[in-house]
């Protein structure tokens, strides 16, 4: 083996460098005779249609449908991962479907949905596949979402961000050796997609995964919430979510309740207006309150709206306008 035969990945930050038919930490970008292949292209392991509230979105056309498009494959490792049978899956072990570009795009037309999602394992790392199907996406009147960890570089990160309407980012936890040990992975480089998304025009939504012991103290909270409204805006949704024992962490409990409900009202003393929680049937746990009156303006059960009373995306009460792509 020669060196010109060797190839480096310049997707991510782990920037592999890939000998002749091995793959990088992804497991879906192969060194094929000196050439860098995603060799999952057009072949998604996971095809469902699902409410775009599952991403979860709650400011981006609530109610609607959204084609959901994964592949195998991830560039981080969680030990929490709760879809680690496809994220941590090789390819060629894995069941798959031929679906191109142009089939994603006639699916989502054919099941009325009025967007696609890029999900369940992490559009970053089948990110030839999910930047055609954007540029198609957008090209027959469809909107595009995101869901990742943005684990990127930049500049493949804003040419997809051009393509882009929405996005669920993870940011998982306010620390460094959180994202080393847990997921192999570093802080920084999420903070920045976080920025350059909304600097684009993406309509960004954060989830943040409580997780006992490891991501939930009120230091670690209120640094996380404090960075979003400084960085992101105050009006950024921001999703907690209830952690169950899955994959190679099931020595922890679940998240208690009360623990999100701390966590809401630590964002909520930072600033920021639209504050969630997820996995859980908290009380008003996906109600999105108006910053301007308080007046509830639309409540969620799960992925179920219970109503919407925005009017033109503001609210009847004050009139004041509720930031978000609504209906």
């Amino acid at each position: 083996m020669t060196a010109e035969q060797t190839v480096q990945c310049a997707l991510c930050p782990k920037a592999c460098v890939i000998a002749p038919g091995q793959s990088g930490e992804c497991r879906i970008r192969i060194n094929l005779d000196g050439v860098l292949t995603a060799v999952t292209y057009g072949f998604p392991c996971a095809v469902h249609v699902d409410p775009v509230e599952k991403k979860p979105l709650f400011h981006f056309l609530p109610g609607t449908s959204i084609l959901s498009v994964a592949t195998v494959g991830c560039n981080l490792h969680c030990k929490n991962c709760q879809n680690w049978e496809i994220s941590q899956m090789n390819p060629e072990r894995s069941q798959a479907y031929p679906l191109s570009p142009v089939e994603v795009i006639a699916l989502a037309e054919k099941q009325g949905c009025p967007s696609v999602a890029y999900t369940y394992t992490d559009p970053v790392v089948f990110y030839e596949y999910a930047l055609d199907t954007c540029r198609l996406a957008h090209e027959r009147g469809l909107r595009n979402v995101l869901v990742t960890a943005g684990y990127v570089n930049p500049g493949p990160w804003k040419e997809l961000c051009a393509r882009t309407d929405a996005a669920n980012i993870d940011l998982k936890a306010f620390s460094e050796s959180f994202y080393r040990e847990i997921c192999g992975a570093t802080l920084k480089p999420i903070l920045v997609a976080l920025v350059l998304a909304r600097s684009a025009g993406v309509a960004v939504e954060v989830t943040n995964l409580v997780i006992p012991t490891l991501n939930d103290s009120d230091r670690m909270l209120t640094d996380l919430c404090r960075w979003i409204c400084a960085n992101l805006g105050a009006d950024t949704p921001l999703h907690f979510s209830r952690f169950w024992p899955n994959y190679n962490m099931k020595n922890l409990p679940p998240t208690p309740e009360g623990t999100l409900l701390r966590a809401r009202e630590i964002a909520r003393a930072e600033g920021l207006h639209f504050v969630y929680i997820g996995n859980v049937d908290a009380a008003d746990g996906g109600t999105t309150f108006c910053p301007g009156c308080g007046e509830a303006v639309v409540s969620r059960r799960g992925f179920q709206i219970l109503f919407n009373r925005l009017e033109a995306g503001a609210c009847p009460a004050c009139g004041r306008h509720v930031e978000g792509v609504w209906l």
